[in-house]
């Protein structure tokens, strides 16, 4: 026990230099509860053509089948809160967390550095690292490792920092001291429920129709986006953070701290007329190392085109 208490310490330490604000420990092992609500949102078509989300369930569900032998399930957070907002309000919104470098290179880098820290201090661990990337349910595994609660909105939110935060895991076979999940704090609050624009959150919260959802239908959705959304995305032409701007546990959000993070100089002053004028030339430079690249050029114009239309 004192050798693993000892380890987890030592990760725990070390991921809060690289930048990680909060780090929880699992046991790696089937989720049966949540394989059970994963197949009960697939059945109802909550994932609208996200067609990936009914591949390689096994591996969603359990852990050892992406990493053989492995013991646990190592969480962390990493913060993007940035306060400023864009200088128009008129102009098409854009998602915070994509101001700046696109987060999946940003904090895959400082978690391949933990692994590696991992294995030079404690010695022979076999682990992969985890940012969106790969069948992992990081919401759930943040709440079975003390991150926080899944809130209404089915965002996991912790306590202390609200919701501004990515998720990364590195799941691995080396055996440590496990954390208890904490209790749901959303009470009787319906906010993030009565604020959705498209009534995405079921009437009771903690289910999401996927297919509804603006950040669904601004990124995920690569055909035309359905007129009956016309009048509805609440201008936002890459994500949305409706759910997340009305949540009271937000107050307690503080600005990040990581240079990668700060948006492109042009970003945040670039007026409505801008965006409507935009060409793929200023497209790639203002988002040349951006999560928006997702969408491509094509798909943030259509994005704007439909805004402009309603």
């Amino acid at each position: 026990m004192q050798t693993k208490q000892l380890h987890t310490e030592l990760i725990r330490a070390e991921a809060r230099r690289l930048g990680f604000e909060f780090t929880g420990f699992a046991r790696a092992e089937r989720l049966d509860v949540e394989a059970r609500r994963l197949e009960a949102w697939l059945r109802q078509g909550a994932h609208g053509k996200m067609a990936y989300m009914e591949n390689h369930f096994e591996l969603r569900i359990d852990p050892t089948k992406l990493v053989p032998g492995a013991k646990s399930v190592i969480c962390l957070t990493f913060n993007y809160h940035n306060p400023d907002k864009q200088q128009d309000p008129e102009a098409p919104k854009i998602s915070r967390y994509a101001y700046g470098d696109d987060y999946h290179h940003v904090v895959k880098h400082r978690l391949k550095s933990l692994l590696a820290y991992i294995q030079d201090e404690i010695g022979e661990v076999h682990g992969r690292c985890f940012v969106d990337s790969a069948p992992v349910l990081e919401r759930d595994w943040a709440a079975r490792a003390g991150i926080g609660w899944n809130g209404r909105h089915t965002l996991t939110i912790n306590p202390r920092r609200g919701s501004y935060f990515f998720l990364a895991e590195i799941i691995c076979d080396l055996p440590l001291v496990y954390d208890e999940p904490i209790r749901d704090h959303c009470g009787t609050c319906r906010r993030c429920i009565d604020a959705c624009p498209t009534e995405a959150i079921s009437p009771e919260g903690y289910f999401l129709d996927a297919s509804k959802c603006i950040s669904y239908l601004t990124i995920e959705l690569r055909d035309e986006i359905p007129a009956a959304f016309k009048g509805k995305l609440d201008n936002w032409m890459f994500g949305c953070d409706v759910c997340q701007d009305v949540c009271p546990w937000n107050r307690f959000a503080k600005p990040h701290t990581e240079p990668a993070f700060e948006p492109h100089p042009d970003l945040l002053a670039m007026q409505r007329r801008d965006w409507l004028e935009l060409t793929e030339e200023v497209f790639g430079k203002v988002f040349r190392k951006s999560a928006v690249k997702r969408t491509k050029f094509a798909g943030l114009k259509r994005n704007i085109d439909f805004l402009d239309s309603t």
